[in-house]
């Protein structure tokens, strides 16, 4: 269980980050046209899982504004955009707000994702949502590099994902 914080007040996650050099678990979401995905789908490419609460909230929106921005420079990278909204939302927000370089998924159909990749919040007013977090899986499916939001109103480290992309 990891400890994180929503604006100074200690709130908790299921388990924790999968660690660097972890082979990546496998995960079933749900794309914006309903259709499921798992790791496989998405073999021998490098992937950016963006995760966040809610696309409702100005950081989750931002999150996914700007790397739907960076999305485009990087080569044979998925960013993959993660939460418990449903696919409905996400196509509106991505219509919305011209988002088409980033790949929305919802964990609609299987509750797992939270859980095995340890971003379930627990408790506190946003138990049930995922925590901030990005990933990058590598495309041998391995953790390179991992990062849980400490503070849930914050913004991720951008700069330092791309830098861990630079490998790759």
């Amino acid at each position: 269980m990891a400890q994180i914080t929503l604006k100074g007040n200690p709130i908790h996650t299921h388990g924790n980050l999968p660690r660097e050099n972890d082979k990546a678990p496998d995960f079933l979401l749900t794309t914006t046209d309903l259709k499921d995905v798992s790791l496989k789908d998405f073999k021998k490419k490098t992937l950016l899982l963006n995760i966040f609460p809610s696309l409702d909230t100005d950081v989750c929106a931002m999150s996914v504004r700007r790397f739907n921005t960076l999305a485009v420079k990087l080569k044979n990278t998925r960013i993959l955009c993660i939460s418990k909204d449903l696919p409905f939302a996400h196509k509106r927000f991505c219509t919305v707000e011209g988002i088409n370089n980033v790949i929305s998924l919802s964990e609609l159909r299987n509750g797992d994702f939270g859980k095995d990749y340890g971003v379930r919040i627990e408790d506190g007013p946003m138990a049930g949502l995922l925590a901030r977090s990005v990933l990058i899986i590598n495309p041998d499916g391995v953790i390179v590099y991992r990062e849980l939001v400490p503070e849930i109103t914050r913004e991720p480290d951008y700069h330092a994902a791309l830098k861990a992309l630079e490998t790759y």
